[in-house]
């Protein structure tokens, strides 16, 4: 409980706060013009707040505050707060710890082209942030093939040779050697400013600049330096060629897409400058299961540019982010100019957010599956969820259930399976609801279980096996293999529904447990309290990729069966009315609200329809009271 005393000497400035659990852990930071106004809004008496912020409240024992000058250096010590403690209850960026960009050291007489993750002001200049040290790397490899610029760490003053002979790279032409005096610090800045304009997009002048150099280089039958020319103007047309996906955009945008899954995100941005795309990359946010698109899109916007050195003019979004405005102050802020925030509705534009979204969507599906294709990953994984769980030995196949429907109707049940924590589509298994429908999960949960364990409990039964462990995860018990671990999707409730099933099957020495959406936390029969993965724990993510994987398994068949049923017409109940009359009935009235405000006596006419149907039809159908 949080001491009045801490809510009644809040300042008004702006600033950021956290809040605290016992202990000290931080479970929140936030930012706020008013502090004051806004953390007394969590622990107002009559405050409506959603589920995840309320469990939020109930932990806070303590809140420290931080004021600042400006509500935007509220933004950007909020993200750095974020990176340093990785609240529970933040959006964050996953292995944000520090993103590698390029850097060009403009304040040294000749500049290094280096990767770092580091933002000093020191008058470098850096591009990106890149998702990933490989995508820096790929670009320094294409810069060195086409500009001579060193890559040592020598301090080199102007007119001052540090070195006696150069190193290989002077000799093979891909450096100019100012360590030996061979290039001044003009011609040498010459090939740093070309380096920037690549970087930028601005490709075309060095090429040019290639086709002249090669041109004279042949006329000199200088023939080697031609073909030099020649490999270089080569690689700059084949990045001119792949940048022209958004050769129809000629202002400075980046475009960012949105995709989501379970508790993740995945955010596409694409940098376009001077009508070219000059870089794509990806990024995964956590702590999304609770939030909406328009709070992913918010803090990832405001974590990526507090880390980026140049906002640009532009940035088109599939939504609008949550406090647009103050958010767009902030990126001004950053830039030291206007800064739009738009959600295009039409033509290219749009079409370039649809890309990202797209590539977004692809990204986040693809992560997923290199990481449960790592088997390492995915054997450290179930050894900390045995260990979690208290389980005699790793669970080689789990079984995780889940329950699809709409007020009861059109009600489904999934079971996927992962053996040896990779999922195994051949042993997944859909159930339709057979019982009545009523909005009851608990009930809709049982059935499912029932049918998939009751004939395996029964083989059990006649032929005395024991347990799991005796029949054998490979081995089939009633048609499918026994679990070695039975997950539901819900909290206590789902699980003591399994639980119920277990016992009165005879079936306890399987292993249950329940994964609650809400908070990602793990029920364990006879267990009061829930335990808590930490959110960077391989077997966390393990479970996540299981429920969400039998979520979307029931979400598939929830909507075939409500589509079949959609389908379905009054018609189809009514007992000699089979396919060829219900076509000839529709062709000659046009809907079934036609059929039904119709006299008998023209239903008749309609080719095998006889007076007896319909009157049987006309009497069904105003029964019923069905409309087409």
């Amino acid at each position: 409980m949080v001491p009045a005393s801490a809510l009644r000497n809040l300042p008004a400035a702006p600033g950021v706060y956290l809040f605290r659990a016992p202990g000290g852990r931080v479970l929140y930071v936030g930012k706020a013009d008013s502090l004051r106004q806004r953390v007394r809004s969590y622990f107002a008496p009559a405050a409506r707040h959603e589920p995840r912020i309320v469990r939020m409240v109930e932990e806070v024992t303590d809140i420290e505050v931080i004021t600042t000058t400006t509500i935007s250096e509220a933004y950007l010590l909020e993200c750095n707060l974020i990176k340093e403690h990785r609240p529970r209850f933040n959006i964050r960026l996953r292995d944000d710890k520090s993103y590698p960009f390029v850097k060009i050291t403009l304040g040294e007489d000749f500049p290094r082209i280096v990767r770092t993750r580091r933002l000093v002001r020191d008058g470098s200049r850096y591009f990106g942030p890149y998702a990933s040290a490989s995508s820096v790397d790929d670009s320094l490899r294409l810069l060195r093939k086409i500009f001579p610029f060193r890559t040592c760490d020598l301090d080199i003053p102007e007119g001052n040779p540090v070195l006696e002979r150069p190193c290989l790279l002077f000799h093979i032409k891909r450096c100019q050697g100012p360590c030996i005096g061979a290039v001044g610090t003009a011609e040498y800045r010459q090939t740093i400013d070309e380096v920037v304009d690549f970087l930028e997009g601005r490709q075309e002048g060095i090429a040019d600049g290639l086709r002249r150099e090669m041109s004279a280089h042949a006329d000199a039958m200088e023939y080697e330096a031609a073909a030099v020319a020649r490999d270089k103007l080569k690689a700059v047309e084949r990045t001119i060629e792949d940048q022209k996906v958004a050769a129809f955009s000629r202002a400075e945008h980046d475009v960012i897409g949105l995709a989501r899954e379970g508790n993740e995100a995945a955010l596409q941005v694409l940098v376009i400058r001077n009508g070219k795309m000059i870089g794509r990359e990806h990024f995964v946010v956590e702590g999304a299961s609770d939030v909406t698109d328009n709070e992913v899109l918010a803090s990832f916007l405001q974590q990526y540019y507090s880390a980026t050195e140049r906002v640009p003019r532009s940035v088109l979004v599939p939504l609008a982010p949550a406090d647009t405005d103050g958010l767009r102050g902030y990126l001004s802020e950053r830039r030291g100019g206007p800064v739009e925030v738009a959600v295009p509705q039409r033509g290219e534009k749009r079409e370039l957010v649809a890309m990202a979204g797209q590539n977004a969507a692809q990204a986040l599906s693809r992560d997923r599956a290199e990481w449960l294709a790592d088997q390492a990953k995915r054997d450290e994984a179930l050894a900390g969820l045995t260990a979690a769980l208290g389980l005699a030995r790793p669970p080689r196949r789990i079984e995780c259930y889940d329950i699809s429907n709409i007020q009861g109707t059109s009600a489904v049940g999934s079971m996927v399976v992962f053996i040896d924590g990779a999922p195994a589509p051949k042993e997944y298994r859909r159930f339709q609801i057979r019982g009545e429908e009523t909005p009851d999960d608990f009930r809709m949960m049982d059935e499912v279980l029932r049918r998939r364990l009751s004939r395996a409990a029964k083989l059990r039964a006649e032929t005395g096996a024991l347990s799991t462990a005796a029949v054998g995860a490979d081995e089939d018990v009633g048609g499918w293999a026994l679990p070695d671990l039975l997950i539901v999707d819900g909290g206590k409730g789902q699980l003591s529904t399994a639980s119920g099933v277990l016992t009165a099957l005879g079936m306890t020495d399987i292993p249950a447990a329940g994964l609650a959406k809400r908070f990602e936390e793990v029920y364990l029969p006879g267990r009061g309290t829930p335990i808590v993965l930490p959110r960077t724990a391989p077997a966390l993510y393990l479970l996540q990729r299981i429920r969400d994987e039998a979520h979307r398994f029931a979400i598939t068949y929830h909507r075939n069966v409500r589509g079949r049923r959609a389908l379905t017409s009054a018609l189809d109940q009514v007992a000699g009315i089979g396919p060829t009359r219900k076509r000839a009935l529709l062709k000659r009235f046009g809907s079934v609200r036609a059929i039904r405000e119709a006299p008998v006596e023209d239903i008749e006419t309609v080719p095998g329809i006889s007076p007896e149907l319909a009157a049987r039809l006309k009497g069904a159908l105003q029964r019923e009271g069905m409309l087409a």
